[in-house]
């Protein structure tokens, strides 16, 4: 014998009429409040059906620090029933309610910078930027480095990576697109103190070793610059040289 019961669905469009009895019970909801909150609760705020003798009844929250916030009651009765009984009590944020912000996963929290000694950051393990090294890293300059040393790492940087990489430095402080580059006398390729990255970086980024530039130790795009290129001459006039007829005094007396 089959004994399941299809419940009727209510069609979505359709707006719960709200029931006399519930709605007038709002006493009854009052004192769950204040039983829930162990204080008195605000004014009422109005009530709103929920379904076919489900009413929520609302009342202004004087709870500190919940600024904006109204007990929600939640009462219901049976079909056929003058009991009405109590669904649920709720402390919920109204429009203007103060709420904390979001939380967001510690790993989308941290920030360049945000790393001090002692801390431990691990990788995510599905980090794009990074692949197992028995894939290769499609880098032949780290490939025949390993092969040489006959060593190798775990992960590698991916090509995705490298790009990522490329496009960071390339727009960021030792790029291009700076005001110390573009007032520069000539780019960090053509000079002396530039170190090139090996690999496939090689022809676009490299190291800073001019103990007197600010980007000394740091890696700068092949077109940064700055005014300690180390080809920059500066022509000094001579303060020697004379800059008009000389008379001795004894020529006026």
């Amino acid at each position: 014998m089959d004994t399941t019961v299809e419940l009727e669905q209510r069609p979505s469009n359709v707006v719960a009429k709200l029931d006399a009895a519930c709605a007038a019970a709002a006493d009854l909801a009052r004192a769950a409040a204040v039983e829930a909150s162990e204080q008195e609760v605000g004014e009422y705020l109005g009530a709103d059906a929920v379904a076919d003798r489900i009413v929520t009844h609302r009342f202004a929250a004087s709870v500190p620090g919940y600024t904006g916030w109204h007990w929600s009651v939640t009462v219901a009765r049976a079909s056929r029933s003058k009991v009405i009984t109590i669904d649920e009590v709720l402390l919920l944020p109204g429009t203007d309610a103060l709420l904390a912000p979001a939380w967001v996963p510690w790993n989308e929290r941290v920030r360049p910078g945000d790393l001090s000694p002692g801390d431990l950051i691990p990788a995510d393990p599905n980090d794009p930027r990074l692949a197992p090294a028995y894939t290769l890293s499609d880098d032949p300059a780290v490939e025949a480095v390993a092969a040489e040393l006959g060593v190798g790492r775990v992960h590698v940087m991916s090509r995705e990576g490298r790009l990522d990489t490329a496009e960071r430095w390339q727009l960021g402080e030792t790029g291009p697109d700076t005001a110390m580059a573009r007032h520069a006398p000539a780019h960090c390729g053509t000079c002396g103190f530039y170190l090139p990255l090996a690999g496939s970086l090689a022809a676009a980024f490299g190291a800073c070793a001019n103990s007197i530039a600010n980007s000394d130790g740091r890696i700068v795009s092949v077109e940064h610059g700055c005014g300690a290129h180390s080809e920059l001459v500066i022509e000094v006039a001579s303060l020697s040289e004379p800059v008009g007829e000389i008379y001795e005094d004894e020529q006026f007396v």
